[in-house]
C-alpha cells in the first residue's frame, strides 16, 4: 500500500501547489540561494507565489513537526526546497542530510484573535535555512507592513505583537527577532550548524495536501525530496505534546525533545550541564531524575535537582521553564513568555514519576 501511494503521488499533480505552475523567471532563484552574500530581500529567492498568502513556489513543499518548538505562541509555517534532482538522506535518529541548494523556510505569524486562527493573520518574519557549499547559513527577514515583502535583519529587531487569546484576552509581548550568533547557538551539533525540526520522528504524521492527506515522509519520498527512507510505520515517531491519548511519559520527553535537546545533548552547546534531553536517553539520571546541577546558581533556584520526582515545584526544570527572567529562563534565547500547556503537562509528568 505504501508503495502504491508513492506512485500514485509521483504520477499526480504536485500537491501543494494551484493549478498555475511556476515557471522560467518564476521558479525559484538557485543562484541567489548559493550565493553567499544573502539576499537583501525574502522575494529576491522567489520561494513564495503569494508572499502574504504563504503560497509557495513549484518545487517548495509544506510541512509540519508533530510537535513544534514553542516561540511565544506563534503560528509557523514551514516549507522546505531541494533542488530538482537532489534528495536529502534519511537519517533515522538526526536530522535529514539536506544537499547543497536545500532551503528550509520557517514563517512566524500571529492571527488578531487566536479563535479565528485563519482571519486577519499578521506576518512577523521568516527565517531561512540554506545549505551551501561551506555548510548552513542561518538567516532572519522582518515582514513589512503591509506584507508584500520582508528585510533582511542581521542583527535582529525587537517588533511589539498584540493578540487575543482563546480565552478572550488581549496579550501584549515584545516579539525577539534573533541575531545570526543567537541562530548559532541554538542549531550547533558538535561542530557544525545543523537543523533542529525535519526529523524523522517530528516529521511521522500526515499532512492535509491539497491533494488530500498523505504522511510526510511517504510525501518527501515521492516527491524526490528524501532517499533511503523505510515505510514510515518503520521509522520513529514521537506524539503531540497535547495528545492526552498517549502516554504522559512520552508526551512530556517529546516535548522536551523538541524544545530543549538542541542544546541539552553530548554534542549541543549544553553539554556541560550532564542534563541531556534526547528522546532516546535512556540513563534516567541523565535526563534529569534525581539529578544535581553542575552549578548552583540562581538558576537553580535552590533547589536540589534538576527533577525531583513527585514534586514540580522543588524541580529546577519547572523552575527554569516558568521564568522570563533572562538570567534564569530556559531556553534562554526564542521566547519572552511562559508555555504554559507545556509547563502543565511537565508539572503532570514530574507529579507521576516517583
Amino acid at each position: 500500500m505504501y508503495f502504491l501511494l508513492m506512485v500514485l503521488a509521483v504520477l499526480g499533480p504536485n500537491v501543494n501547489l494551484p493549478a498555475a505552475h511556476a515557471t522560467g523567471a518564476e521558479a525559484v532563484n538557485d543562484t541567489a540561494i548559493l550565493t553567499s552574500r544573502p539576499a537583501r530581500k525574502l522575494s529576491e529567492y522567489r520561494l513564495f507565489r503569494d508572499g502574504k498568502a504563504q503560497m509557495p513556489n513549484k518545487g517548495v513543499h509544506p510541512y509540519e513537526l508533530v510537535t513544534p518548538l514553542f516561540t511565544d505562541y506563534a503560528h509557523k509555517y514551514r516549507f522546505v526546497y531541494v533542488p530538482e534532482g537532489k534528495a536529502a538522506s534519511y537519517n533515522d535518529r538526526e536530522a535529514f542530510e539536506f544537499p547543497v541548494g536545500t532551503v528550509l523556510v520557517k514563517t512566524f505569524a500571529y492571527p488578531t484573535d487566536f479563535r479565528k486562527p485563519q482571519d486577519d493573520i499578521r506576518l512577523v518574519e521568516t527565517r531561512l535555512l540554506i545549505r551551501q557549499e561551506k555548510g548552513w547559513n542561518a538567516w532572519a527577514y522582518v515582514w513589512n507592513a503591509d506584507m508584500t515583502d520582508a528585510d533582511l535583519k542581521v542583527a535582529g529587531k525587537t517588533l511589539p505583537v498584540s493578540w487575543v487569546d482563546e480565552k478572550g484576552d488581549t496579550r501584549n509581548i515584545q516579539y525577539v527577532v534573533p541575531n545570526r550568533n543567537q541562530c548559532k547557538g541554538c542549531h550547533v551539533l558538535g561542530d557544525s550548524f545543523s537543523p533542529i525540526g525535519p526529523k524523522a520522528r517530528n516529521l511521522n504524521k500526515h499532512y492535509g495536501y491539497d491533494a488530500g492527506s498523505m504522511n510526510q515522509i511517504a510525501y518527501w519520498s515521492a516527491h524526490g525530496l528524501l532517499e533511503g527512507a523505510p515505510d514510515p510505520a518503520d521509522a520513529p515517531k514521537v506524539p503531540a505534546f497535547d495528545d492526552e491519548n498517549a502516554p504522559l511519559n512520552d508526551r512530556a520527553r517529546a516535548y522536551l525533545d523538541v524544545n530543549c535537546a538542541h542544546c541539552h545533548r553530548k554534542e549541543g552547546p549544553g553539554s556541560t550541564s550532564g542534563l541531556f534531553l534526547t528522546w532516546w536517553e535512556t540513563n534516567k539520571t541523565t535526563w534529569g531524575y534525581l539529578k544535581r546541577p553542575v552549578a548552583a546558581g540562581r538558576g537553580s533556584g535552590g533547589f536540589a535537582y534538576d527533577i525531583a520526582p513527585g514534586k514540580p515545584e522543588e524541580s529546577i526544570l519547572i523552575y527554569r521553564l516558568n521564568s522570563t527572567d533572562p538570567g534564569v529562563m530556559m531556553p534562554e534565547v526564542g521566547r519572552t513568555t511562559v508555555h504554559e500547556e507545556g509547563l502543565d503537562l511537565l508539572r503532570d509528568w514530574i507529579r507521576s514519576l516517583e
